[in-house]
């Protein structure tokens, strides 16, 4: 008599065969098991997943038809100095960062090749052309709008796709680059070291270099509670007057991002660290309260409170499934699917590619 064997060891085996004979796994922002677990609510169109994945196709069809804009020396002047050569210039790499970003994820979701090469072209192109940041804001505006790079690179990594040869040039931009610059302000005390370790934590994921991991945790733990006071305020934020509430949000983003891929690549989980009943989510309330109110805010008037269609929807819609808070996706709820396709990349496509301690 034959052996009966289920369904279910079928598709189980199946499943082995496909991660032994597929490329390896991504750790690092969209881990192996959310790219599966979405791939799933999308094939059986379930909401809001599969509005927010129309929506990255359509992110990623635009980028089809778009050219990249890699500069050999990625040169920013302070903001505050030369706005408009400073916006011009970060938009050449937000842009194609983003561009990557939106191709990548849509080929690891689709599987269509037409995105994968797209993604691989705008990741080619930085990695042949740029050899090099400079001016004031050069390194922070390198380490808050590349990660879209680096998070599309490791969606790629190892893709037969992406040749041999061009991954480890793309590899060396990291390394000579864009490690360089995040590395190069992840000592500074207010955003800009939020912004550097994040994207030095990117780096670390996708150079498998445990060593620099092991240090932006060291340097994530030093001064966590420094920057998140007893009341929730970070000291280094609302100083910045009129833009103290963006700030705090600019502060909290990178912080979160980075405990996300930490969790996922290393296994250390920042996220609910605790010390005097300070914590991140303390900060992400304190954020909150002001965002509702923000004539209320106590450090100075005339704030810019955001929005659910963009910050800090954005992070709110990524944290309630990490801290599985009601009010955080109520907040956010109204401009479903959410993204932010613009400027910086922490939480990009947070409806879709929402966080989750388990999948």
């Amino acid at each position: 008599m034959k052996p009966k064997i289920s369904f279910s060891l079928i598709l189980g085996l199946l499943f082995l065969v496909c991660l032994n004979t597929s490329t390896v796994a991504s750790n690092g922002m969209h881990p192996e098991d959310q790219i599966l677990f979405v791939k799933t609510q999308v094939e059986l169109k379930k909401e809001p997943y599969y509005q927010a994945y129309l929506q990255l196709l359509a992110y990623a069809d635009t980028a089809l038809t778009q050219n990249h804009h890699a500069l050999t020396d990625f040169a920013v002047p302070g903001f505050y100095v030369d706005p408009d050569g400073h916006r011009n210039n970060s938009r050449s790499l937000q842009s194609d960062s983003f561009q990557a970003y939106s191709c990548a994820l849509a080929y690891r979701l689709s599987g269509k090749k037409k995105y994968g090469k797209r993604a691989i072209y705008f990741l080619n192109a930085w990695a042949d052309k740029n050899i090099g940041y400079s001016e004031a804001d050069g390194p922070l505006v390198m380490a808050y709008s590349g990660p879209g790079l680096l998070i599309a690179a490791d969606l790629m990594k190892n893709q037969k796709i992406w040749k041999d040869r061009q991954q480890k040039r793309f590899e060396n931009w990291v390394t000579t680059v864009y490690r360089k610059a995040s590395n190069e302000i992840r000592n500074r005390k207010n955003n800009w070291a939020d912004w550097g370790r994040y994207g030095s934590v990117l780096s670390a994921v996708y150079l498998e270099d445990a060593e620099e991991m092991a240090e932006n945790i060291r340097l994530i733990k030093s001064d966590l509670f420094e920057k998140i006071a007893a009341d929730g305020h970070m000291p280094e934020e609302v100083r910045r007057q009129d833009r103290g509430l963006w700030y705090t949000y600019f502060s909290l983003a990178p912080i979160t991002a980075a405990c996300w891929v930490i969790l996922q690549a290393e296994g250390t989980d920042l996220l609910h660290w605790k010390e005097d009943d300070r914590s991140i989510k303390l900060g992400l309330d304190y954020l909150l309260q002001f965002v509702k109110d923000p004539e209320a805010w106590p450090w100075h008037e005339n704030q810019r409170p955001g929005s659910p269609e963009s910050w800090p929807g954005n992070l709110f819609e990524a944290m309630e499934g990490i801290y599985e808070d009601p009010e955080y996706g109520e907040y956010a709820k109204p401009a479903h699917p959410v993204s932010y396709p613009v400027h910086h990349f922490a939480w990009t496509f947070p409806t879709l590619m929402k966080p989750m301690l388990v999948y």
